[in-house]
């Protein structure tokens, strides 16, 4: 491949790699920022325990209307409840009991007022009744929303993408991170002779005698926002199964026998995942893939699929090392954040690496259990391509503020490069599973994540994830000769740096414990005899005269 032609399939691979908002943390924050990213009595006097999803999709017109019937908890006395719908979609009625309510639109934000003060501690709903075009993605996933496509048949074929940009793209919600509801229900009606296939189990199929058909889903665990889902198509029908874990495949319906071949990569995934980091955390919900008229999305139990049935990602390796053509990254990736995203979820997005990070980490976990721990090595080695190093992982908190890109590759470095500081497998892949399993169905934060893996090692790594994701820079690891001596030391923009580093000298390997200030390694070896083991450091070196 030449090389102009693999730049310009680099730069194309790497706009999935950010996700639609990343990268988006600035100074500049405004109004409506705030109203989407931060929390205040309007969002935090209540808890969403069920979102009911009953609209009906109108291709030709590219429209949906109906309603969204959200059930909620009061946790302090609500005079104002603040919800989220974009601005360019229309509001028919809200609806408490039989009285219909009055609400202020402030950007995407929707302050409603109820008669009388809800009391802490009841249970309460709304009616939200709406209607419009929602946006329309101009090159999903990289950007939010809807697509409205055909198959080569001639069918309507339509997906949503709206991780970054929002779920209030297309449906009213509390559209934050923090808040999952317990359960949900989506009743979408469709043209007849389509399939709508939305996150959960198939609840029921309804010919409404309208020339629709309506398709119920209902999903039992908590679900982020953005996962919620649609997916309407000419769909065909295979499942299968994981020991007692339902595999259910939903493809266009002239994909069928293409899929069936290459879908059995799944199972293998999954005995891999089941292995290191614990059981498929929505098992009452099943595992699906649904094939999409765009590259890939996470959504929860329903996982988006475009990657044309090929291997790597749209038949590129992103390592550049050949290692990722061994299986298909769509597959693997989407599929890891039912894990990291899905099942634990970042409270704010500024800490999305929490679902970024792990599930790029993902794509090495399953290349050693398949092809062994130095082909993992090599191609965790092999994305540090994709890494800028120009700006922090972590975003800005309460602005609806994503960190940048490097959140992924960086991401998924930083966590081998623990686990090498860790020094041994079982430890590590124990930590794993305990962390997926502690924080099972929760929002969590940096600092809870930080904390966790910092408790399993006697290692203090709370200067090493502070440099990682909160400086833009690697530590750089200073030496220079000194007669017989080698000295050491960590540059870095965390004060007093200090994390342990193997090198290898004379072929064998020294753990060398640096910390800011210089120190000696008595060795009869020249300095060029030395390197450090950067399979499993992410770091740079600096040699100084």
């Amino acid at each position: 491949m030449n090389k102009l032609l693999f730049t310009l399939i680099l730069l194309f691979s790497l706009n999935h790699i950010n996700s639609q908002v990343v990268g988006s943390n600035h100074s500049n924050y405004t109004e409506a920022d705030t109203l989407r990213g931060s929390l205040r009595p309007e969002r935090n006097s209540f808890d969403v325990q069920k979102y009911h999803l009953k609209l009906k999709v109108e291709p030709e017109k590219k429209s949906i209307s109906g309603s969204n019937v959200i059930s909620f908890e009061v946790l302090a006395n609500m005079p104002v409840m603040q919800l989220d719908l974009f601005e360019n979609m229309q509001i028919d009625s809200i609806i408490h009991g039989e009285k219909n309510l009055i609400y202020e639109r402030r950007h995407n934000a929707v302050f409603i007022d109820f008669e009388k003060e809800l009391s802490k501690g009841t249970t309460d709903s709304i009616e939200f009744f709406y209607h419009g075009n929602p946006v329309v993605a101009k090159n999903a996933p990289w950007d939010g929303g809807f697509v409205w496509d055909e198959d080569k048949n001639g069918n309507p074929w339509i997906g949503v993408a709206v991780q970054g940009t929002g779920a209030s793209l297309w449906y009213p919600n509390k559209d934050h991170q923090s808040d999952e509801p317990e359960e949900a229900q989506m009743d979408i009606a469709v043209p007849n002779g389509l399939m709508n296939v939305s996150n959960g189990r198939l609840i029921s199929e309804e010919d409404l005698g309208n020339g629709f058909t309506k398709w119920s889903w209902k999903v039992v665990n908590p679900i982020n926002n953005y996962n919620i889902m649609i997916n309407i198509g000419d769909y065909a029908h295979f499942s299968e199964k994981y020991n007692d874990l339902d595999l259910d495949y939903y493809v266009l319906s002239y994909n069928l026998e293409k899929a069936k071949e290459h879908f059995t990569e799944v199972k293998d995934m999954m005995a891999c995942f089941y292995e290191k980091m614990g059981p498929y955390p929505f098992e009452e919900d099943g595992f699906k893939l649904v094939e999409t008229p765009y590259l890939g999305m996470e959504h929860q139990s329903a996982v988006a699929y475009g990657n044309k049935y090929l291997k790597g990602y749209l038949g590129n390796d992103l390592s550049g090392t050949g290692i990722g053509l061994k299986w298909d990254f769509i597959i693997i990736h989407e599929s890891g954040h039912e894990w990291y995203g899905n099942s634990i979820t970042s409270r704010d997005i500024a800490d999305m690496w929490i679902h970024e990070g792990f599930t790029s980490y993902t794509e090495a976990i399953y290349t050693e259990c398949r092809w062994g721990k130095e082909e993992a090595l090599e191609y965790i080695k092999g994305i540090r391509q994709n890494i800028s190093n120009k700006s922090k992982i972590i975003g800005d908190y309460g602005v609806n503020s994503e960190g940048s890109g490097d959140m992924y590759y960086k991401g998924s470095n930083l966590l081998n490069t623990i686990r090498s500081i860790y020094d041994d497998d079982e430890l590590w892949w124990n930590t794993l599973r305990d962390y997926t399993k502690t924080f099972k169905h929760q929002t969590i934060s940096t600092a809870d994540t930080e904390n966790f893996f910092n408790k399993a090692t006697q290692v203090d790594l709370e200067p090493v994830f502070d440099q990682y994701l909160r400086h833009s820079a690697l530590p750089v690891l200073q030496l220079r000769q000194a007669d017989d001596q080698i000295l050491y030391r960590w540059k870095a923009d965390v004060p007093d740096f200090k994390m342990p580093v193997d090198v290898i000298i004379d072929e064998e390997e020294i753990r060398f414990y640096p910390t800011s200030e210089w120190q000696s390694y008595e060795t009869g070896e020249e300095l060029d005899e030395l390197s450090v083991n950067d399979l499993e450091f992410y770091i740079e070196t600096e040699i100084l005269k």
